[in-house]
């Protein structure tokens, strides 16, 4: 008798039978009580509210001047080198990315 080898095992077909079988019988949670549950835990710890005052904090930001072969694009306003030039129109360069 000819062996079929793509046929699935009978061990493994048990198996399969099996942890779905679990799968169905186990008891998940519903979509409600997992918001509920997010809900309750959810803190507002570290966010900072519309009309806070933060007067008192401090921000320490290192500003590096642009480079003589870098521009800014006017489309996008990012920093660019300058062999991203797309275009340059009215004296104002724009990039690769915003003319593409």
């Amino acid at each position: 008798m000819a062996t079929d080898y793509d046929d699935v095992r009978p061990e493994v077909a048990d198996t399969r039978n099996a942890s779905l079988e679990a799968l169905k019988s186990a008891n998940a949670p519903d979509a409600r009580s997992v918001v509920s549950e997010l809900e309750e835990t959810d803190t507002a710890e570290g966010i900072e509210l519309p009309g806070a005052d933060l007067s008192g904090e401090e921000l320490t930001v290192v500003v590096v001047p642009r480079m003589e072969d870098e521009f800014i694009c006017q489309s996008c306003f990012l920093v660019r080198h300058r062999s991203q030039i797309a275009e340059v129109r009215d004296g104002l360069a724009y990039c690769i990315e915003c003319e593409g």
